[in-house]
């Protein structure tokens, strides 16, 4: 009797260890799964955000593309690469920031009606004006932080004379606050007679 109920001991060991084995290992499937799917999720996440930050990356690329790059120097100055004609004065003039982009198309303007055939260019990332080809350049002017600076090369032999002293002999300057009085007839003179006087040659 007592080696039977032994064996039947025995087999109960067996049994109740089989029964825990199986527990363990459909335990052991069912973290597995748990672990692969989390795995996936945490895959679908980084495709999400990579794209997004993909898709964000691409939007400032095209934002970015669409502004017109014109570095603004010392003084609010329009950086614009040298060329010859109305275009890159135009540029310069369009870049000009605040109110001084009005007072560059107003001297622009009057230079033009001063000066019908005036050549144009920008120099030094400054406008220059000058009468026939060959005869040099008359004026420019250039942005400072509180006024538009407008130069005459030989202001000097202007009358009257141009207000500002320059520390060269023939050079005379204008310059243009925001809120100055601003006398059209005056400047529009001043254009003509430098036009008709050598110009400068750069």
């Amino acid at each position: 009797m007592a080696t039977k109920k032994a064996g039947a001991k025995k087999a109960g060991k067996k049994k109740t260890g089989t029964k825990k084995t199986g527990t363990k290992k459909a335990g052991t499937k069912k973290t597995g799964a748990k672990k692969a799917a989390a795995g996936a999720d945490a895959k679908k996440k980084k495709t999400r955000s990579g794209s997004t930050a993909a898709k964000s990356a691409s939007g400032r690329k095209v934002a970015a593309g669409r502004k017109k790059d014109v570095v603004l120097l010392a003084g609010g100055n329009p950086q614009i690469p040298k060329g010859e004609g109305n275009a890159p004065v135009k540029a310069y003039i369009a870049a000009m920031p605040g109110w001084k982009r009005a007072v560059g198309r107003r001297l622009d303007r009057l230079i033009e009606d001063a000066v019908p055939d005036v050549r144009k260019a920008v120099k030094w990332n400054s406008p220059f004006y000058g009468a026939a080809e060959g005869e040099g350049w008359f004026l420019n002017f250039h942005c400072f932080t509180r006024y538009v600076k407008v130069a005459f090369l030989r202001g000097g032999s202007l009358r009257p004379k141009p207000p500002g002293e320059s520390k060269h002999k023939h050079v005379r300057y204008l310059d243009i606050h925001e809120d100055d009085a601003f006398d059209e007839a005056q400047f529009r003179d001043w254009v003509k007679q430098a036009s008709e006087l050598p110009g400068e040659k750069m």
